[in-house]
């Protein structure tokens, strides 16, 4: 990437997913047709805003266990979208600064806040490809400037594959898993059918918006294998890690799915 920030149209008269999720989040960027969007989502789903936090969190927390119980210090977080802190470099980098991530987004929202990501620890190192997560074969060529895929990688995809039709998400896993050595590791998160009238209306929208239920989430992780607690509710994975006043609890059970495989 260069120095000079990128010439992209960033459409902000419609809601764009990425500035949608800030929202949820409650970071500064969104503009005014993300946030007419985020309320009319929130009006139907109000729980959709400790959800998106409770997800975050599982982040933070998931990539904590890989960095400081598995000894994990490469990553590939796909479907980055926009930063927020901690951004998972700032969480693998706290445990272990030697940590090598890379990102993988082909948004220009995202692309334009890029520079945010790219900071490391000097014993580390970043880096952002902007590619199509479909492209897979790509995403590890280009990200093998930074990883060593001779060694265990850690991939993360929080909140993307229901942005995407069947049979995309299986199609790509199943080739990215094919490109992970014993050891590695695959982190996904994913809304359940119980949003069905959220996912309606993305889909009118944007035209985005594809549930699944747990089993289609499990069949995603292929043969890898679940570290406990299994596949859960974002807010019950690990939540002794962190302080058990900040989840938000029964109010968003069975509204988001979320695990961590190893494969074997």
């Amino acid at each position: 990437m260069t120095d000079t920030p990128p010439s992209v149209d960033l459409r902000t008269d419609e809601p764009h997913p990425a500035r949608v999720y800030d929202f949820y989040l409650g970071g500064k960027d969104h503009f005014g047709a993300d946030r007419e969007f985020g309320r009319r989502i929130l009006g139907i789903c109000p729980q959709l805003r400790p959800l998106a936090q409770a997800n975050r969190r599982f982040l933070a927390r998931s990539v904590g266990v890989l960095a400081r119980e598995h000894g994990v210090r490469q990553f590939l977080d796909l479907g980055t979208g926009l930063p927020t802190s901690p951004n998972l470099h700032e969480v693998a980098q706290g445990i272990a600064p030697e940590s090598r991530v890379v990102y993988v987004d082909n948004d220009p929202i995202v692309l334009a806040h890029a520079r945010a990501l790219l900071t490391s620890r000097p014993e580390g190192a970043t880096d952002y490809i902007d590619s199509d997560v479909v492209d897979i074969d790509r995403i590890v060529r280009e990200a093998a400037r930074t990883l060593d895929f001779s060694r265990p990688v850690a991939v993360s995809a929080l909140a993307l594959f229901h942005f995407l039709p069947d049979p995309r998400p299986a199609d790509l896993l199943a080739h990215l898993r094919e490109r992970l050595v014993p050891g590695s590791f695959l982190t996904i998160s994913h809304v359940l059918p119980a949003l069905e009238e959220v996912a309606e209306a993305y889909q009118g929208t944007m035209g985005l918006g594809t549930l699944r239920d747990r089993d289609e989430i499990t069949a995603l992780f292929g043969d890898f294998e679940f570290l406990e607690p299994g596949l859960v509710d974002p807010f019950r994975w690990r939540p002794e890690l962190e302080p058990a006043e900040q989840e938000p609890g029964d109010e968003i059970a069975n509204l988001g799915a979320c695990a961590v495989a190893r494969r074997p």
